[in-house]
């Protein structure tokens, strides 16, 4: 299991549509990926789920993955996170 911290970069924070982007993201992999915020964990290929974090931007969450390709996972969601995709 791969585990980092990530602060969330983008302007609009996660919103529908950066959230849509996310879970489009998380689905590319294997891995079962969660995002932890507080005492909430949500599944992050969920729609549903990741848009009750209501995360904005410069909050501090913790993603975990794990699989055949959860250090890529990992890199890909950071870059998305930090603006950088």
């Amino acid at each position: 299991m791969t585990t980092k911290k990530i602060t969330v970069q983008i302007k609009s924070g996660l919103e529908a549509r950066p959230v849509a982007v996310l879970v489009q993201v998380a689905s590319q992999y294997e891995s079962k990926i969660y995002v932890e915020s507080g005492s909430k964990k949500f599944n992050a290929k969920s729609i549903m789920g990741m848009m009750t974090l209501g995360l904005n931007e410069g909050e501090e969450i913790t993603v975990s993955a794990e699989g055949n390709d959860e250090k890529e996972a990992i890199a890909d969601i950071e870059k998305y996170l930090s603006g950088d995709k």
